[in-house]
């Protein structure tokens, strides 16, 4: 299941981080996956005594968690600090899945959810969609400056080769308090239909839809 968030970012939060990749240095993006010969990109990388890296990471962590769609989606346990990645013309990223666990600056932690947050106008660059494989379909994403695409880790998905243009991008990992996606969908469907419905619900219905709703939460957290 895929969770589009739109205006995830504000304009000045997507400006700046804008800014920022013009500022950061960035290096060859298989430095982080190097046995994977599809990946062409490039990442975005701290410099010591620059508070710059941290600042973009910042920025978007902290959009993630005042996100309250985020939260009933993804039941973030940890999240990798997010990261820049430029596409530039010619580059991409076969199809991959991502790894089971993440190594960063917080520690190891298991990829349940993955996160892009897209910053440049899909207009001015052409190709490099997102795609993400259901069986022999592909679902194709371009999304517009500061919306997010929440999808589980599990997925074979690729950045298909930008042609023209610049493809700018935030990327992350979550590890979830709900490490099971089938149990994580049904969650969020519950909390969607009580968010929705709760309030032409009679008050005891509400109280003990309540009470499933956090029973199975109980019951299915990890941690």
């Amino acid at each position: 299941m895929f969770l589009e968030i739109p205006q995830l970012l504000t304009d000045p939060e997507v400006a700046r981080l804008r800014q920022l990749s013009q500022e950061l240095a960035f290096t060859d993006g298989r430095a982080s996956n190097p046995a994977n010969i599809e990946k062409n990109n490039l990442q975005a990388t701290a410099q010591p005594g620059d508070p710059r890296y941290g600042e973009s990471s910042q920025i978007v962590g902290a959009a993630l968690m005042r996100s309250e769609q985020f939260r009933g989606f993804a039941f973030p346990k940890r999240i990798a600090p997010p990261l820049l990645a430029r596409y530039e013309p010619g580059m991409k990223y076969g199809p991959h899945a991502d790894a089971a666990r993440v190594h960063s600056s917080i520690g190891s932690l298991r990829s349940d959810v993955s996160v892009t947050v897209f910053l440049n106008d899909p207009a001015s660059y052409e190709g490099g969609e997102l795609v993400t494989h259901l069986g022999t379909r592909p679902v194709s994403f371009k999304l517009r400056p500061g919306e997010a695409l929440i999808y589980p880790s599990t997925l074979l998905h690729e950045v298909r080769p930008v042609t023209a243009g610049q493809r700018l991008v935030s990327i992350t990992f979550v590890e979830s308090f709900i490490p099971d996606e089938y149990l994580r969908t049904q969650l969020y469907e519950l909390n969607e239909v009580a968010a929705l419905e709760g309030l032409k619900m009679s008050w005891e219905n509400r109280i003990r839809l309540e009470v499933v709703r956090q029973n199975l939460e109980r019951l299915w957290s990890e941690g």
